[in-house]
This record gives structure tokens, sequence and C-alpha cells, in this order.
């Protein structure tokens, strides 16, 4: 089985994942601090319909997602197409296509985190910080992230565990190309349907771990938590 593991195209399908995991979530967290925030902070129309459009991955089905990434980001999109024209970059069946996909379905996790865990500061710690001459840009870095820094964590942590076992969206735009764009959850469904069963178990319980120590780490980081639980 370790042999198995060593060879093609696992290991490179584990290794992928955690490229689009990490890439994907990077992404996640600089999106979903700066409109968390917003969403915390501010008060403008339309702003609960805008919280709904962000969220709405989470609940719609990731081949929907994937589709509508196709029309957006293919060859003939108004993205793929301005793409294309300009830069000659072409995003359909390649890695960063998954990281994307990965992105996308994720992205509310650390949204949620972050709107909850800015929510959650003491706006007067803010206000006393901006009296005494901080910038806002300083208040938001010394002040409000520091103190809101678990729930941003920890939906981060989720969005990462989310994108390294994302499959629908990822195999719509990315498909499955061996060494290219074959994620790990793509390869055990390939491994399952080629009948490689020590394989596909093995992928398995590495995914299961990953995102069993993801989820624990998540829920020590959630903020107000019972400290009787």
């Amino acid at each position: 089985m370790l042999a198995n593991f060593l060879a093609e195209p696992a290991w490179t399908a584990l290794a992928l994942s955690l490229k689009v995991a990490c890439w994907a979530t990077l992404i996640d967290l600089v999106l979903g601090v700066g409109f968390g925030y917003l969403l915390a902070r501010k008060r403008f129309p339309g702003r609960e319909l805008l919280d709904a459009v962000l969220t709405l991955p989470m609940v719609m089905p990731p081949t929907v997602l994937g589709y509508y990434l196709l029309v957006l980001i293919g060859r003939h999109g108004p993205m793929g197409a301005w793409l294309q024209h300009n830069f000659g970059i072409q995003l359909i069946f390649t890695w960063q296509a998954a990281v994307i996909a990965a992105a996308v379905v994720a992205f509310p996790l650390v949204l949620k985190g972050a709107r909850a865990a800015f929510e959650a500061v003491d706006t007067q710690l803010e206000q006393a910080a901006s009296v005494l001459g901080l910038s806002p840009w300083a208040v938001f870095l010394r002040v409000t992230l520091p103190l809101a820094w678990r729930g941003v964590l920890g939906g981060t942590l989720l969005a990462f565990a989310r994108s390294m076992g994302e499959f629908g969206a990822t195999l719509m735009v990315a498909g499955s190309i061996a060494g290219k764009t074959q994620t790990l959850s793509i390869a055990v469904y390939e491994a399952v349907q080629a009948g490689q069963d020590d394989t596909a178990n093995l992928l398995v319980m590495i995914t299961s771990l990953v995102c069993i120590i993801v989820l624990v780490s998540a829920n020590r980081l959630t903020p107000n938590r019972n400290p009787q639980g």
C-alpha cells in the first residue's frame, strides 16, 4: 500500500490538492476578511442582499457553481475570452481553474467566520483607539483584527478543509488530468472507478485525517466557547 501511495498519481494528487487548497484559502482569507469587515461594520442599502449573494456558494450545488464558472472563465466567457485575447491565458483545464473553483466554494466559510468575529469586537475599543490618534487602518490592524483573529482563523481552517475536498466544481472547470489537475478527491473517484481499492482507501484515510485535524483546530479556535464544554 505504501508503494502505491508513493507512486503516481496518488502522491501527485495529494501534492496538487495541498497547493490548490493553500492558494484558494489565501484568496478567501483576503477577500473574506475584507467583505466580513464591510458587512459587520458598515450599513448601506442592499447589505443583506450582498451577504446572501456572497454566501450562495454554501448552499448551491457545486456542479451549478462549476457551470457558472465555465460560463464566466471559459474560452467564450467574458473573463475567459478577455484573458485569452489580451494575455493569451487559458484557465479552463488548469490547476489555476481548480484554485478558482475551490476558492468560490469555500469562500462563505471565511466570510461567515470573519463577520461574526468582527461583530463580536467591542466598538468602544475601536473608538478609544481612534480618539488616541490611530488612523482607521491602524485601528483595524492593531485593535480589531487582533481581537477577532480566533474567529477569522477558525473560518480559514474550515475553508482549507473544504478546498481540500472540493470535487464537483473542480471537475467541471479543471477536469481530471493526471499530474496536472487531478486533485485528491478526483483521484479517489478515479481510483474507485478503476478498481484500485488500496489506493482509494489510503487516499480516503489521509483526507479524513486532515479534515479531522482541521475541524478539531477550528472548534478550539471558535470564539466564546463554553469553558465547561
